[in-house]
């Protein structure tokens, strides 16, 4: 099991900075993917960012340029820094793992999400 708890979320002005940590716990191995989510009220969760175990890394469209995520692997933690804020990315930001172990099919894991809101 693994357990993910989000921090770092709050309002800011828009043209603002944040940062979100993820804290993960419990069976974390070095081969897990690990990504970013975001909610919106009534809409789809969407990936924001994704980091593999070969430190590649992936980006939605929206927030390119704007936003870096990385994983420190001794400290089990993952990190959104998130620059030029704007209001439509406010949402709930969810902590995302993925695991793969063998041949058995992918299990993910959630934390509970931090909200972040841009006012403009």
């Amino acid at each position: 099991q693994v357990q993910l708890v989000e921090s770092g979320g709050g309002l800011v002005q828009a043209g603002s900075s944040m940062s979100l940590t993820c804290l993960a716990a419990g069976r974390v191995l070095t081969i897990d993917t690990m990504a970013w989510y975001r909610q919106t009220p009534g809409k789809q969760r969407e990936l924001v960012a994704n980091i593999h175990p070969d430190g590649r890394t992936n980006y939605a469209d929206s927030v390119k340029g704007r936003f870096t995520i990385s994983r420190d692997l001794r400290k089990n933690q993952l990190h959104l820094q998130m620059n030029d804020l704007k209001p439509e990315d406010t949402a709930v930001y969810y902590c995302n793992l993925e695991q793969r172990i063998g041949g058995a099919p992918p299990k993910d894991y959630w934390g509970r999400g931090t909200q972040v809101t841009v006012s403009s």
